[in-house]
């Protein structure tokens, strides 16, 4: 009898040990399926991050070029008693245009004359007038002066244009090459922080673009979204998990809450522009109308972060709050609220976070108009960063290519402070 069943026992353990065999086989290729995931992952996002990297920080760099220039008041078109409008309105672009012509006096025909005047961007004219409006005293005297270079130049002294390509393939013409590297050899180029990227707004010229009134847009944006959404969607979710009562009409708005989370964020701008600006008439491309769409797009988000928040609190902190006297308001605001405090903050910041990063609604309402000069409050005409970012990609010049990823570096640094804001909040919180 036990001779018998021993060969059964020893095929049933053989049987077994297989099985187990292939299960841990499984197991370990389940394992190393989910390592290869997660290194395409981080694969491709190197990928992403390094094509934007190497495009984008040119951008932070601008080429100057060092140009003698004679402040003629009769080129200048000035008589000697001259007032500040009259030079404020003098020809500066004709003295720029001089004083690149005396430097290559070998340079006659009109194409070629063309070519050299593109050396030096157009904002020099400007350059050149604010220094004589800041001091007079520049009349009637010759100063070596650094200008901004244009684009095109600055391209090809940045090392991204090759010089030994077909000058069909580039903007940069022979002749430039030529003038540029004498103006290298010379001493006479170089190369400083783009100061202009953060200090100056939207320009038809690469070189004079910058993001200044995409940050304040973004800026005020955001305010108005912080001050709408964050207390109206705490008291919702408070309300909707403290106070409400459970029947049909809490749950239709609570599944109606959900489903507002997966609405794509462009019809959320159709809303702004059929309510906001055609109904109530507000402001056109205003932070205010911005931030009142974006608003809305972030309420599900930060009131389903703040239920779960208020949710993980533990009852035994309401019943003993109940237990010593306390009111069901003043347990809920004294209790519960300070404890889920920190995932609430965390889930608002996300939500501030996802709606700096949307661009959809805000093209909807107008905010892609080309705005030059710095809004000073919510009413006034602006644009955010990911719409400029939109903007410039629309651009096919090189100069334009790199300040957009540019930008896109500026926006990713403020979407990674925020996230480690919200991290550092929930810590501090928990800690106390």
């Amino acid at each position: 009898m036990n001779s018998t069943n021993e060969p059964r026992r020893s095929t049933s353990s053989a049987a077994i040990q297989a099985s187990l065999k292939r299960r841990y086989a499984r197991e370990r290729r389940f394992q190393w399926y989910g390592r290869l995931a997660v290194l395409t992952g981080f694969v491709f996002l190197f990928i992403l991050l390094a094509d934007i990297v190497s495009k984008g920080y040119p951008a932070f760099t601008q080429q100057y070029i060092m140009v003698e220039v004679d402040f003629d008041k009769e080129q200048l078109g000035l008589a000697a008693d001259a007032t500040a409008e009259q030079i404020a309105d003098a020809d500066y672009l004709g003295l720029i245009k001089r004083s690149l012509r005396e430097m290559f006096p070998e340079v006659t025909s009109r194409s070629e004359k063309k070519q050299l005047y593109r050396l030096v961007s157009m904002g020099a004219e400007y350059q050149l007038r604010d220094m004589v409006m800041d001091d007079p005293g520049l009349l009637g005297q010759t100063r070596e002066i650094w200008l901004q270079a244009h684009s095109e130049a600055g391209s090809y002294l940045k090392g991204q244009v090759a010089a030994d390509s077909d000058q069909a393939d580039r903007k940069v013409k022979d002749q430039q090459v030529l003038w540029l590297d004498q103006l290298r050899a010379a001493g006479r180029t170089e190369s400083r922080f783009n100061t202009t990227f953060f200090t100056a707004g939207d320009s038809r010229e690469p070189e004079m673009a910058g993001i200044k009134v995409a940050l304040y847009g973004s800026f005020f944006t955001l305010l108005v979204t912080f001050f709408i959404a964050f207390p109206i969607g705490v008291s919702a979710a408070v309300y909707l998990e403290e106070f409400a009562p459970r029947n049909r009409l809490t749950d239709l708005i609570e599944i109606n809450i959900n489903n507002l989370a997966a609405v794509p964020s462009i019809v959320f701008g159709l809303l702004g522009l059929a309510v906001f600006i055609n109904f109530f008439e507000l402001p056109r491309s205003a932070p205010l109308v911005g931030g009142i769409v974006l608003s809305l797009m972030t309420l599900p988000t930060i009131i389903i972060t703040s239920r779960a928040a208020i949710q993980s609190v533990s009852p035994s902190i309401r019943e003993a709050a109940l237990g010593v006297g306390a009111s069901k308001l003043q347990t809920v605001f004294h209790h519960v609220l300070p404890v889920a405090m920190p995932g609430i903050l965390t889930g608002s910041i996300i939500g501030m976070a996802q709606a700096l990063g949307e661009s959809a609604p805000l093209l909807m309402i107008g905010m892609v108009a080309f705005i030059m000069d710095a809004p000073t409050g919510i009413t006034d005409p602006a644009t955010v960063l990911p719409v400029q970012i939109y903007l410039w990609a629309d651009s096919p010049e090189r100069g334009f290519t790199e300040k957009t990823s540019a930008a896109i570096m500026v926006l990713m640094g403020f979407l990674i402070v925020m996230n480690a804001l919200a991290i550092y909040l929930r810590k501090r919180f928990e800690l106390k």
